[in-house]
């Protein structure tokens, strides 16, 4: 009985240590030097639409009005 109440503990230790490592991972993940861009960029699409488009968009259409000339 002894042997399986030590599994048992051990298995729950270990799989709270992954849980938290995985945790500390997913937020470092997040927040990883290069990507400020890309969330400032995601916080702002409620805010684009016809009159204001994403900046991407305006290259993309300046370049498809140059071809189409």
């Amino acid at each position: 009985m002894e042997n399986t109440s030590l599994l048992t503990q051990l298995a729950e230790n270990w799989m709270l240590v992954t849980m938290f490592t995985l945790f500390v991972g997913a937020i470092l993940w997040a927040l990883r030097p290069g990507t400020r861009e890309v969330h400032n960029d995601t916080a702002n699409i409620p805010f684009r639409n016809e009159e204001f488009p994403d900046a991407d968009t305006r290259a993309k259409s300046s370049k498809n009005e140059e071809l189409q000339s």
